[in-house]
Order: C-alpha cells, then structure tokens, then sequence
C-alpha cells in the first residue's frame, strides 16, 4: 500500500506544505505572507483558520482529495522538554500549545491544524523531533549560577534527520555513532550526538554559542552587563536585539550572504573580516563539542542554508577537519525530515511515542 503524506510547516512569515508519496516528495509550494497581512490576524484561532484555509485550497488546486490522505505529519511547537521520535498528535499536545504553556511560535499552529483535519478524516497525524527534544546529559545543564539551568532548544528536526542519513551514507545505525551535527542558518545549532542521543547543545533559540546571521551568540558577561545599564531597553527590545538583530545583520546591515560575499568579492575588507569571525566562532564551537565526545566522532555534519556556502565550509574543512570527516548535506530539509519520520512509523521502522505530562 502506498502512502499520501500530507506535511505542514508554517513559520513566522510562511506555509510551507508538501505531499510525499511513500518517502518521495509528490508535490511541494511555500506562501509567503507579509508582516501587514499576519498582524491583522489577532489571535490564534484567526491565525490558525487563515493557515487552514491555505492548505485546503492548495490541495484543491492540486486536484488533491482530502480521502485521499494517508497521515498528516506536522512541525512541533514549544511542548514540555521530550525526548526525539515521532509523536502522535492528541488533545493534550493541542491545549498545551493553543495556550502556549511551554512559549508561543507560529509552529504552534501545526499539530492543531492537522488534529483538526485528521480526526475528521479518521487518519493519524504526527509531530516529529520538535525544538525542544531534550536528551541532554545531567552536568551539560548546570550553570554557573543556582537557579539558571541551561535549556536544550536548537534544530532537532534537521539535526536528527541530517544525522541519520549521515548513518545511512555510513551504512551504520545511528545509535553506533559518535557525530557532531552543525545546523548553520539564521540561528546556529552545534550538538554533539552520542549513540543516538543530542547529548548536548548550544541553546539556538537564546543565541548561545557562536554567531550567527542574526543572533549575538554568547557575549563577555560582565560587558554585556554594562552595556544593558548603558542603554537600557525592555526586556522584549532586548531579547529582539540579541535573537534578530545581531550577529552579521548587526555589522553588516545584511543576514544575506550572498549580499555579504558579494561585498567580499568588491574588496569590501571589513565585511571579508566579519564573516571570517563568524566561521571562526562556528570552528571553536565544533572543537568543544567535541570535548563532550572524548574527541572519539565519527563524522563531522554541516547542514542548513550556510552549508550552500563554499567559502564557509572550505574555512571550516581547514580549521575542524583534524577532528573527524566531513559530511556537507546543505539546507533545512524540515519537510522531508517530517515525512520521513512519519513514513518510517507507518511502515514500522519507528515506534510511535505518546505526548504525555
């Protein structure tokens, strides 16, 4: 029996949707919305029946019937901290993210959408690896201060899945592998994953780690200190400035690294220097996470939309290449990545886990 999959995959500013045909991609399309149309949107039921609406009309005009569908595989919002897997999409997961208990996203509106549309088709839906998969070791939690424990929330859906096609390509489980898996995009994710466990992880979402296109990454404490005293802000300025409004964006006015190679290649010296610290920081991060692993990596994994960039990989082959190989596998892959998982259940590769709390 073949199988239709339906994927969703809105974000801050878009609808990613897809149809897979088994472990195929059938048919594929991404709306973008402005600024100005999602703020008319108030509240998340307007914002969830405006994304409905867009994935059913899609459907029609791909000629596609809703009966036709095998299963509806979603992106995972802000839930409790679980491990990574494939979950079944039930009535607690949607409360939990209408609400927002766990931090509002647009990925939110997901696992509802497909809740909605699957128990009324009598098909199963899914979430797969969503951010907050938690498998961190006890001591990669503890700070330097009581009370402040540090969160894993990073890429896990592109870093499980670019680890286990890494296994693949190595014709190894995954469980038998020591990787590390560098998600390099807007934000930048670096993970050390032992036998099958993101054993630990910069948390993306804050902007720990290195810099990134738009976030600050992790800053001298005692200046950051000084410099919030100096300038002030509110808490919702500040956390803006430092997820979206750092890094190269910051130095360079640009999150496009095209634009930004492109002022390389014009002589622009100053924008050649801001990048080489970016892949500089992304170097340093891979060789302390390769500290969690006793340096015993199988394989090294770039991936996300900065692995298209030749000079950005040649940088690091040079500075990270001594550590372990190299495998480049570019892009985000978010849709393949949530069809695969929810395939891999339907054909009982993968046991379906249960959201519970």
């Amino acid at each position: 029996m073949q199988h239709l999959i339906l994927v969703i995959n809105p974000g801050s500013t878009s609808t990613k949707m897809a149809l897979y045909k088994d472990d195929t991609e059938f048919k594929s399309t991404s709306v973008q919305h402005s600024r100005e149309e999602l703020a008319l949107l108030e509240s998340f039921q307007d914002q969830r029946d405006f994304r409905e609406s867009l994935i059913m009309d899609w459907l029609n005009s791909e000629g596609i019937s809703l009966g036709d569908l095998t299963a509806i595989a979603a992106r995972g919002g802000f839930l409790v901290p679980l491990p990574g897997g494939t979950y079944g999409i039930n009535a607690k997961m949607v409360d939990h993210l209408e609400q927002g208990v766990f931090g509002k996203h647009a990925t939110n509106l997901a696992a509802p959408i497909a809740f909605d549309l699957s128990s009324s088709l009598g098909i199963p839906s899914y979430i797969v690896d969503p951010v907050v998969v938690d498998e961190l070791m006890p001591e990669a939690r503890i700070s330097g201060v009581p009370g402040i424990e540090r969160q894993s929330i990073f890429h896990a859906l592109n870093h499980k899945a670019s680890a286990k096609k890494t296994a693949k390509i190595l014709g190894r489980p995954y469980e038998e592998l020591n990787l590390i898996v560098a998600h390099l995009g807007g934000g930048i994710s670096i993970a050390a994953h032992g036998k099958g466990k993101v054993i630990d992880v910069n948390n993306a979402l804050s902007g720990e780690g290195p810099m990134s296109p738009e976030r600050a990454g992790s800053l001298p404490t005692k200046s950051f200190i000084e410099y919030y005293f100096e300038y002030g802000g509110s808490k919702e300025e500040l956390l803006k400035m430092l997820t979206a409004h750092s890094g190269l964006v910051a130095h360079l006015e640009t999150n496009d690294l095209r634009v930004i190679k492109k002022k390389i290649k014009n002589g622009d010296g100053h924008a050649h220097f801001v990048f080489e610290a970016m892949c500089y920081q992304i170097a340093k991060e891979v060789g302390r996470i390769a500290t969690v692993l006793r340096g015993i990596v199988d394989q090294i994994v770039l991936t996300g939309g900065l692995a298209y960039s030749d000079e950005l990989i040649a940088y690091l082959h040079d500075r990270i290449g001594f550590i372990a190989p190299i495998t480049v596998l570019p892009g985000e892959n978010e849709l393949e990545a949530l069809a695969l998982g929810v395939f891999n259940v339907l054909m009982g590769l993968e046991e379906v886990r249960e959201y519970t709390m």
